[in-house]
């Protein structure tokens, strides 16, 4: 195999550009791993910083175990999060169907407008469905935070990119045998979307499971807080103790590894056949 020069010089610059970027985003993370193992006697905030502690511990953790009520919040944000990516991969995929395998008037300008709502910031939409949600009296519990999340147009988007990409055939032969469209969408088109579904669920998990503002002014009992707003609890008013904080936001992070680590096979299938498509 022969490689050019000027072709070498462009892989080492992409390799040393992409291992810098690697180390821009890894060290914050590595950061906090450190800080939730170091001791109470032990700096965090020492230049340069030392990622290896000196007197590893897991003190910190078992502290915020037992100084909050970790399980039921982690329970609250399973739930959360259980619905959060059912619901977005159901009503998402049904929205798409059409936008991508039929033929209607105004086709076109409904994925527009639709596409163009990804440029409101969320903050924009919080009062109106907040309104909405006090008078459907939805305020106070789970409902009132999936609702808002059970379909977005970065779903839709993604599903219609999959859905696109099928043969025409397969649906034409499923309609000859007499299948009609919530069968063809069901039986044919969803398992055939793997990769895509991965790559939205994914992406619908880590936004339900690190929500926090949402849940925050929606939730009203403390028993029905997610993760995410229980581990706030460990700010103090004056002085926040970092190895807490850091300590908590391992246990916070540790089922998106776990989940990520699962699919990130079909998730990376899912964004190469959309980078391709698109």
């Amino acid at each position: 195999m022969n490689i050019t020069k000027p072709k070498l010089i462009r892989w080492i610059i992409s390799y040393v550009f992409l291992i810098a970027m690697t180390m821009v985003t890894i060290v914050p993370f590595l950061w906090s791993v450190s800080t939730s193992l170091k001791g109470q006697n032990e700096a965090i905030f020492s230049m340069p910083p030392k990622l290896i502690p000196v007197n590893l511990t897991f003190e910190n953790y078992m502290t915020v175990w037992n100084s909050l009520p970790i399980p039921l919040y982690m329970w609250n944000s399973v739930i959360l999060s259980f619905f959060g990516v059912l619901l977005p991969l159901i009503f998402c995929s049904l929205a798409a169907f059409p936008l991508a395998r039929m033929n209607f008037r105004g086709k076109q300008l409904i994925f527009i407008i639709i596409i163009a709502t990804m440029m409101i910031p969320g903050e924009v939409t919080m009062i109106p469905i907040y309104l909405i949600l006090n008078k459907l009296g939805l305020l106070g519990g789970f409902a009132g935070v999936i609702l808002p999340g059970a379909v977005s147009a970065f779903g839709i988007f993604l599903m219609r990119q999959a859905f696109v990409g099928i043969p025409k055939e397969l649906e034409e032969s499923a309609v000859i045998d007499g299948a009609g469209v919530l069968r063809i969408w069901a039986s044919i088109m969803f398992p055939m979307v793997k990769p895509m579904l991965a790559t939205l669920g994914i992406l619908s998990f880590i936004g339900a499971w690190n929500n926090f503002l949402w849940p925050y002014l929606v939730i009203e009992n403390e028993k029905l807080y997610p993760l995410t707003i229980g581990l706030y609890k460990l700010k103090g008013t004056f002085v926040t103790n970092t190895r807490l904080v850091a300590a908590g936001a391992m246990i916070a992070l540790l089922p998106i590894l776990v989940v990520f680590v699962l699919f990130q096979k079909y998730f990376i299938q899912g964004a190469y056949s959309s980078a391709v498509k698109g």
